[in-house]
């Protein structure tokens, strides 16, 4: 059995029980020591903001399904779960940061769970996958970033990247082809109520279709 089959995607039978479309979104975020204090915290009330945004949204309940990876060491703290099964850790800071293999680990995430659908006859939206760091990669991070590049060339998901505080952003611009956006301060709330707007845009369309989203301000560095 692979660590993914182990770790719980949901099962089969919510197929079954809740055929919508689903919106995919995979949150990589670090909990390295250098998040420590203030930013962990601030981070932690983001998540729940998070969480409570998308259960206000009956539509989003039913088709937007989150999963979560920290890294300092890599964990896969839950793996695809709709808003109304998913229960937000209050995360901790601890290791150093690497980003290379929580990308690659992210990215098999996403290729099983597409599988999955595909397997139960479900439609879904183009995954999200959205990076959150404050400093530089601990590892190799090259391999991650081409299949990155690969991934959005391909439309196989959509890749955000955002930096905190010391972040490295010009590694950051070599990893995410979008390229990554500066966090005001710890304005982690902000940035999560904009995911859960933009989310439940996407979701209220019909998979496919172009979905103009909200711009990003309020938590960004002009």
């Amino acid at each position: 059995m692979s660590d993914f089959e182990q770790i719980g995607f949901g099962s089969d039978d919510d197929f079954t029980r809740n055929p919508e479309p689903r919106c995919p979104c995979l949150l990589l975020l670090d909990t390295s020591h250098s998040m420590q204090g203030r930013a962990i915290s601030e981070l932690n009330r983001g998540i729940v903001a998070f969480k409570d945004e998308l259960a206000a949204d009956s539509l989003a309940m039913k088709r937007v399904e989150i999963a979560v990876v920290t890294f300092g060491p890599v964990n896969i703290d839950s793996g695809f779960q709709t808003p109304d099964y998913w229960q937000p850790a209050n995360f901790s800071t601890t290791g150093d940061t690497p980003m290379g293999q929580a990308i690659e680990q992210g990215l098999e995430m996403v290729r099983e769970r597409k599988q999955r659908y595909r397997d139960n006859g479900i439609s879904y939206y183009r995954p999200w996958i959205f990076l959150i760091t404050d400093g530089a990669p601990t590892d190799s991070w090259q391999r991650a970033a081409q299949r990155v590049r690969e991934g959005e060339d391909n439309k196989e998901f959509s890749f955000f990247a955002v930096g905190v505080a010391n972040a490295d952003m010009g590694i950051l611009a070599q990893i995410a082809p979008r390229g990554p956006l500066k966090l005001d301060g710890l304005k982690f709330r902000e940035l999560f109520m904009w995911l859960s707007n933009s989310l439940s845009r996407v979701s209220a369309s019909n998979t496919g279709d172009r979905v103009a989203l909200p711009p990003p301000t309020g938590w960004t560095e002009v």
